[in-house]
């Protein structure tokens, strides 16, 4: 069955496939002159681009039609064989060579940098948000690099995938690190055109991405890197330079650093043969349960994402015991490989139809395509399992108070648990929708709490805290509505619950 379940296409189903095949050749006609209207819309200094993005949603959208929905055939999934997931340790335990730099000299860092701060309630490229001591998540990773550059005499350049949406604020901070010794380049990910829900037809009427027709366009998804990398000529750029490998990572992952070991591992490979693609994986805990796994599938690796599996699967997919580890997004690529393969025309990757409402309540999709996903394309695929430690992604203020706080010390731009924390695991912190913006999270912190001990914090309501407050094993603060709770300077809270108006009982 077709994915035709919403909208007027749902009789096309029930038709025969003859007279399907005609509507859809209709529709995909329809699409076409859509798109040529809209390229008409574009100045000569647009043209060539625009060009090439509608062209590309064009092979999106002609998939989209043709494909029978997104889930695996769960009878082919298989556990990947024991080689084909490396413990970090094996890795690790290899050590490095004297010419680390020359190995060094052979990577691009790339971070996607395509997202806005909008589900932190701040507008503007979320790598601008400050994460510790006013450093911004791109402050921490230009530092990062530099201080690689500086050790080991090298010249590892950053690019950043920016969207439309974060590409001229970003381009406006860069001049601030004309001094730093990293070289920084950018390009764009594509911009395609919602689909209406209904009609399947796009939503935009001419390339303006302003008034009206802001909502018409989106980031098709970090899958777009391949094609959107070798469209900006950085590739060949690099490949001329003799670079040989991308490290790609999420902008708001603070743990995912260059890794020595796992690219001593990709340029001296103990047989010989060089992986095309490394994804980094990690072991699942209750929180991860939605994180795309790796498994075996047809006779390769591939990475299955929770929208692919049929309903009735999706628990098994969510068990910690059956799918043990999920995908970071910490992924190591092969230059030479994107390229063989985005000329072939051969990088095979799930459309992802991610449903969304518009402002003024129309019903769109965009399709999306996931970076990981094309680890099916290329040759040797490897999985390696590190440390939770290189996963440490800031989505929600939750999770930026974990790393404000002094659970982590900061040096170059990395974060590290610290010593004195007695046990590696990362407490639960669950804050309530009275901290979900940015600025009102700071205005209820004086400072941030010492959470040195403490294993699960749940905040709930209008809740403040006063400075040097310390936090300790358990610890449950909820304020009724129309209660307000103060917890007051250098106060310890250790196993407490604490509700009403600071009320403190044990817990």
């Amino acid at each position: 069955m077709s994915r035709f379940v919403q909208g007027h296409c749902l009789s096309i189903i029930q038709e025969p496939s003859e007279f399907q095949e005609v509507i859809l050749q209709e529709l995909e006609l329809s699409v076409k002159k859509e798109l040529e209207k809209i390229l008409t819309t574009a100045t000569s200094h647009e043209f060539e681009h625009t060009k090439k993005d509608l062209d590309g949603f064009r092979k999106l959208y002609h998939r989209f039609l043709q494909e029978k929905g997104p889930s695996v055939d769960w009878g082919k999934i298989q556990r990947p064989p024991e080689d084909s997931i490396q413990p970090y340790e094996k890795i690790k335990a290899r050590g490095l060579p004297d010419n680390i730099s020359s190995v060094l000299n052979k990577l691009v860092v790339v971070k996607l940098n395509g997202g806005l701060g909008t589900s932190m309630g701040c507008k503007g490229p979320k790598s601008l948000i400050g994460v510790r001591n006013e450093n911004t998540f791109l402050d921490l990773t230009v530092q990062q690099i530099e201080h690689l550059n500086k050790t080991y005499n090298t010249d590892v350049p950053l690019v950043l995938m920016n969207s439309f949406n974060t590409d001229e604020d970003t381009k406006k901070i860069l001049q601030k690190y004309n001094h730093c010794r990293v070289k920084i380049y950018t390009f764009n990910q594509s911009r395609y055109p919602r689909i209406n829900k209904e009609s399947l037809l796009p939503v935009a009427k001419d390339v303006s991405y302003s008034g009206e027709s802001t909502e018409a366009w989106y980031p098709p998804g970090h899958g777009d890197i391949y094609a959107s990398f070798y469209n900006s000529g950085l590739l060949d750029t690099f490949l001329q330079e003799g670079k040989e490998y991308i490290f790609v990572s999420n902008i708001d992952n603070l743990g995912a650093t260059v890794d020595l070991y796992i690219l001593n591992h990709l340029m001296n490979p103990p047989n010989g043969k060089r992986c095309e693609f490394v994804m980094e994986v990690t072991n699942k805990t209750r929180a991860d349960v939605k994180g795309g796994t790796l498994t075996q599938y047809e006779g390769k690796l591939r990475l299955v994402e929770i929208a692919q599996v049929p309903k009735a699967h999706v628990d098994e997919f969510k068990s910690v015991s059956k799918f043990k580890i999920f995908n970071t997004n910490n992924l190591w690529i092969s230059l030479a490989a994107v390229k063989r393969l985005q000329e072939q025309n051969a990088i095979d990757m799930e459309i992802i139809v991610n449903p969304k409402t518009l402002d003024g309540g129309l019903n769109v999709i965009q399709l999306e395509t996931a970076v990981g996903a094309a680890i099916k394309s290329f040759e040797n695929s490897l999985g390696i399992n590190v440390p939770r430690s290189r996963f440490l992604p800031v989505k929600t203020t939750s999770d930026l108070l974990l790393v404000m706080s002094n659970l982590y010390s900061l040096n170059a731009g990395s974060l590290t648990m610290s010593e004195k924390r007695e046990f590696p695991t990362v407490p639960l912190v669950k804050l309530g929708s009275s901290f979900t913006k940015v600025q009102d999270y700071l205005r209820r912190f004086e400072s941030i709490p010492d959470m040195l001990e403490l294993d699960h914090l749940t905040v709930s309501g209008d809740v403040t805290f006063g400075k040097n407050v310390s936090l300790k094993g358990t610890v449950i603060i909820i304020a009724n509505h129309g209660d307000r709770i103060d917890i007051p300077p250098g106060a310890v809270l250790e196993n407490k619950i604490v509700s009403g108006n600071l009320r403190i009982l044990d817990h």
